[in-house]
């Protein structure tokens, strides 16, 4: 099946000799070029993990905005931002605010998000962990769930008497500015089942990435395209009209040259791996591709996730720069979609 091939970015930067993104600022304006470029390779998607208190993304508006301003076609995107660190109304203006400035474009992955650099980080944000509510998972639907009204127009706040300028109509006020159609593209980063499920009853894409709750004892694939297969499901028993978008990450690299294979090389004999992490319980970490053309089209035939899901996007190493990361999304459009299909 024809799949939109996007990038996944986390945004690092290290002040070390081997790294191309050595600074904050080094990060953010490569970011905005390799958007550029890859957009004219024929890339669909630019997206960005958020991670605080990291040398990673933090707050991802005004980059998506100015990738927005910059670019006519890409789609611009997160995967994901973590709800329990955010106003839902201040993220609700400012995802209208990048989509309108990109003519449409924005699709805004949320969800709980993954453990953090800091215990409870989002306490320093101005929210307190509850005791009936120790990871946050409340909380975090809880604000998406007020993110989703206010982008669809839900008109809440009293009007003042007196106001400094005329409201366009009587009654409560909306927040502004408001993006027609945005709601159909804010997903949700699911990690089992049920959450799966769940995005799918509220109306919203699924967002799937390399880790997932460890729920059998089959492979990391089979497990994610079981969840796809749930969500898509739910999402038909709850009777929404349009078709809805799933998106899954993947390490892929053709070797194609020496750099290839110096850099990627080891990666050959990845393999699932199974690990314990904190509020989540026995996960599986979906293994890294690597290999001639030839032998990553053969292995990305068996990814049954992968051929389920109508969107890929291909996790990046941003250290290595704007000119080593456009040749090897290049290399996948060139020598390994083609012969999957997906272009």
């Amino acid at each position: 099946m024809t799949k939109k091939i996007g990038y996944l970015s986390f945004g690092h930067w290290t002040n070390s000799p081997y790294s191309k993104a050595r600074s904050a600022s080094d990060m953010l304006l490569q970011a905005i070029d390799l958007a550029v470029e890859a957009e004219q390779i024929g890339i669909d998607g630019a997206y960005f993990r958020v991670h605080h208190f990291a040398h990673q993304h933090g707050n991802p508006f005004p980059l998506l905005a100015a990738i927005g301003a910059r670019t006519s076609r890409i789609e611009i995107g997160t995967g994901v931002i973590d709800m329990r660190y955010e106003n839902p109304l201040y993220a609700a203006e400012e995802s209208a605010s990048a989509d309108l400035i990109s003519g449409g474009r924005l699709q805004l992955g949320i969800s709980r998000g993954s453990p953090e650099q800091v215990i409870d980080g989002y306490r320093y944000f101005g929210y307190q962990p509850r005791e009936d509510d120790p990871s946050g998972e409340k909380l975090a639907r809880g604000n998406f769930e007020v993110f989703l009204s206010a982008i669809q127009g839900a008109r809440f706040a009293e009007p003042n008497p007196r106001p400094m300028f005329p409201n366009p109509h009587a009654g409560p006020l909306s927040i502004e500015p408001q993006s027609p159609g945005l709601h159909e593209r804010i997903w949700w980063g699911a990690s089992s089942q049920k959450t799966a499920e769940w995005a799918a009853q509220l109306g919203v894409n699924l967002q799937s990435s390399t880790l997932v709750v460890h729920e059998s004892n089959e492979p990391f694939h089979v497990q994610q395209r079981k969840q796809i297969e749930a969500y898509r499901a739910a999402w038909k028993e709850a009777g929404h009209e349009r078709e809805p978008r799933v998106s899954v990450s993947r390490s892929i690299f053709a070797l194609v040259d020496e750099q290839d294979w110096q850099f990627f090389g080891h990666d050959r004999e990845s393999a699932d791996q199974v690990g314990g992490i904190p509020d989540v319980g026995q996960a599986i970490f979906g293994r890294s591709y690597a290999g001639p053309p030839d032998q990553l089209v053969e292995e990305l035939k068996q990814d049954e996730a992968i051929q389920a899901a109508d969107t890929l996007l291909l996790t990046i190493p941003s250290q290595l720069g704007v000119e080593y990361n456009l040749h090897a999304l290049d290399s996948i459009l060139k020598y390994v979609a083609p012969e999957l299909g997906w272009r």
